[in-house]
């Protein structure tokens, strides 16, 4: 088109300079300010030691650079795009609203601004002339690009958000647990002599009382009932603490019980928290079966919010039903136990034996409340609320009563109860030791581990040494052995260890 065309259509070649720098530069400001808000964020959380939220900061900027890297790709390759043409049947068919409602909304497209209707006369002049010449339509108009392209960004933005407060909230209500486990590590006394000279009567134990019912197995679904209801008061009480932290201090570190339990946990669950603020590939394959299915008259939007709502719900019966578990299986075997009630932690309560499905579990019920509600914000501020991708009023309100809920319920309870009862499981975590430790013993394993190839290629020639040189040998590679045991512990789970005993502020 020529400069004196339309503003809408005016080329770079005859814009003022200065409307160009002044658009730029408010853009490049912007831009900046994010980047080093992200980046002193980060060296803050360096300098207090808080490893895993710093990369979990990365994964933020790492989002970032995806959301770019998509809009690059739909910004170039719009032209394109647009000038793919198909048969106009194929487009009367899976609409999220009837062709009735877009020949109603022609009328009130002309009341929009000025811009808006210049902008979609021109996608139309733009992709329109080129499929008509063809006698087809376009496949996706440039003003339906530039709103996905919005959507894609709003939905990530928001499922960061609700990230950061669900484990701002979550881990709030975790903090108070401080207060039992200071209580506990105040107690004085020798922890074997209390096993051997304290007699526990297991049913008059707290634990047991709230936890045990007693109604056999043939009454299992009273049981889970109980564990479902249990989630949305008194989730965890003191005596679940202090019974799931002796589990897993006599099975993990029996040599240490005044372990920082729960230094420990908040460790755990800031690791785990990186992981909960990206979004994985098998996240954005939801996002494109939902808008597959977001069909006119199938109100997609509007069933598609319970699935989270029920998730969560079972997330949350399952872990108070773990803590029940735990309970039956002493109250069960025992009248009256020497020392202290001790639960055994196992991966057998949790589901196919995997208690990490439970965290992505949790990922996609955050991922998914932050899809509903980013849906909902986009249609109203794109389309409005009387758009009929919304849909009816009746349909709107329990979707934003569920995300609320869900929000809520996930904070409050169901994360300070994964945080908890995760570390039920037969193995710990790395982060049961100091971030300097697990430094350590990595670079350790490293050299052991090199040190063991280097032993095995010069094989040949050790075994012609004297008998002494072979003695040395074999501690060396019993040695090796050692450092690739740690070093599996610093890098991933491991397998309990009663013989690890971390250091007490660990």
């Amino acid at each position: 088109m020529s400069g004196g065309g339309e503003g809408e259509g005016t080329s770079l070649e005859f814009t003022p300079t200065w409307v160009v720098a002044a658009v730029c530069c408010v853009i490049v400001a912007i831009s900046l300010a994010a980047e080093r808000g992200i980046h002193f964020t980060g060296k803050y959380l360096k300098k207090k030691n808080q490893k895993p939220l710093f990369e979990a900061i990365q994964k933020v900027k790492e989002e970032l650079m995806l959301l770019g890297f998509i809009s690059l790709m739909l910004t170039v390759f719009q032209g394109r795009i647009v000038k793919i043409c198909v048969p106009a049947s194929t487009m009367e068919h899976l609409l999220p609203c009837s062709l009735s409602a877009e020949s109603s909304g022609g009328e009130e497209s002309h009341a929009a601004p000025e811009g808006s209707g210049h902008r979609r006369l021109l996608a139309e002049e733009l992709a329109g002339g080129y499929c008509a010449a063809k006698h087809k339509v376009p496949m996706l108009s440039l003003e339906a690009l530039h709103h996905l392209h919005i959507f894609i960004f709003v939905l990530a933005i928001v499922h960061v958000t609700f990230s950061v407060l669900t484990v701002v909230f979550g881990g709030a209500k975790i903090r108070q647990w401080k207060n039992w486990e200071d209580a506990i590590a105040n107690e004085t006394y020798d922890a074997e002599q209390a096993l051997k000279t304290k007699v526990t009567h297991v049913h008059n134990h707290d634990f047991i009382k709230t936890r045990f019912l007693g109604l056999g197995k043939q009454s299992a679904i009273m049981g889970w009932l109980h564990s479902f209801s249990k989630q949305f008061y008194g989730s965890v009480t003191k005596s679940d603490y202090a019974a799931l932290r002796l589990g897993f201090i006599m099975t993990h570190c029996r040599g240490n019980p005044k372990f920082n339990f729960h230094k420990y946990m908040i460790r755990a669950l800031e690791a785990d928290f990186k992981k909960v603020v990206g979004i994985s590939w098998y996240l954005w394959v939801f996002v494109v079966l939902f808008l597959l299915l977001n069909i006119n008259g199938w109100h997609t939007y509007f069933w598609i919010a319970f699935f989270p709502f029920v998730l969560l719900l079972a997330v949350g019966a399952k872990l108070e039903h773990i803590i029940s578990q735990l309970a039956h299986e002493v109250a069960e075997k025992h009248i009256a136990i020497e020392g202290e009630l001790v639960v055994q932690p196992s991966d057998d309560h949790f589901w196919f034996r995997r208690p990490r499905i439970v965290l992505i579990l949790i990922h996609f019920i955050l991922f998914q409340n932050a899809f509903e509600i980013a849906f909902f914000f986009w249609i109203w501020v794109q389309y409005g609320f009387n758009s009929c991708i919304m849909g009816k009023v009746r349909y709107i309100v329990p979707r934003l009563i569920i995300g609320v809920f869900i929000q809520v319920l996930c904070s409050y309870s169901t994360l300070p109860l994964y945080a908890l009862v995760t570390q039920m499981g037969t193995h710990f975590k790395k982060s049961i030791f100091e971030e300097h430790v697990q430094v350590g013993l990595v670079g350790w394993a490293q050299k052991v581990k090199k040190k063991q190839g280097l032993k095995a290629a010069l094989g040949g020639s050790t075994q012609a040494g004297s008998t002494q040189g072979g003695s040395t040998q074999a501690g060396s590679t019993g040695g090796s052995s050692l450092g690739i045991q740690m070093a599996g512990i610093a890098r991933r789970e491991t397998k309990p260890q009663s013989e690890v005993q971390p250091a007490n502020g660990s």
